[in-house]
Order: structure tokens, then C-alpha cells, then sequence
């Protein structure tokens, strides 16, 4: 599989995971939204690292610090993408790290708003890769 072929595989896998997010939120699971929509900007990530390095997802996403590192190294210091997607990035494995192991759930308003952040994320890698 070309490294084109699998970061658009990456960005379906990104989508379905993102109206998974949606359908959560409309549940009114807010940590189960938490999750698709981290699940959904870390595929989309990989997606554009995939397309900006041209590597096998093994060079870089072994872990998911390692992906983050790579996104701000190659896509955010370098300029491709805006200093505010990588942030939004990092709250999401932030929130998806508080929904899936801490105690309490994640509040709906701050749910809703992560799933918005995802709809932003994915957007922006769409452009990026067009």
C-alpha cells in the first residue's frame, strides 16, 4: 500500500470515527464521544505525517506521545499547519486520557466542544492533503 493510499484509508477511518463521536454525543456520552473524537484526530494525524515524511506509520506512531511529538515536530514547527491545531490535539488526548481512565466523566459542553475541535482538525488535514 503507497503511503497515499493509506493516509486517505486513515482519513475514512478518521470520519467514520468522528460521526461515531456525534451519534455518542446525541447518547449523551460525553466520554464515549471523548474518545471516537481523539480516535478520529489521531488517524487523521498519522494521515497527514503519512503524506508530509512519506514513511510507514511505524517510523513515528509506535506510541501515541510519539505521534503527538511527530505532528508538532513536522507539521506544527515547520509551519504546514497552525499552532492552534496542534493544540487542539493535544487537549483532545487530554480529555480521551480523563474519559477513559479517570473517574469522573467529562462534561457534556466540554464533549460537544471536543467533537467540534475534531470537525476543525479534520478539515484542516483535508485541505492540507488536497
Amino acid at each position: 500500500m503507497t503511503d497515499n493510499v493509506a493516509a486517505r484509508a486513515l482519513m475514512t477511518k478518521a470520519r467514520q470515527a468522528l460521526r461515531s463521536a456525534h451519534r455518542l454525543i446525541d447518547l449523551e456520552d460525553s466520554d464515549g464521544a471523548c474518545n471516537r473524537a481523539y480516535y478520529a484526530m489521531f488517524d487523521a494525524a498519522r494521515a497527514a505525517l503519512l503524506i508530509k515524511l512519506g514513511r510507514t506509520e511505524a517510523d513515528f506512531a509506535k506510541t501515541h506521545r510519539g505521534l503527538l511529538n511527530a505532528f508538532s515536530e513536522y507539521l506544527i514547527k515547520d509551519g504546514v499547519l497552525t499552532r492552534e491545531l496542534g493544540r487542539t490535539l493535544k487537549r483532545a488526548e487530554e480529555m480521551r486520557f480523563l474519559a477513559d481512565y479517570d473517574g469522573d466523566s467529562v462534561e457534556m459542553g466540554d464533549a460537544v466542544n471536543m467533537v467540534a475541535d475534531g470537525e476543525v482538525f479534520i478539515a484542516a488535514i483535508e485541505q492540507f492533503m488536497a
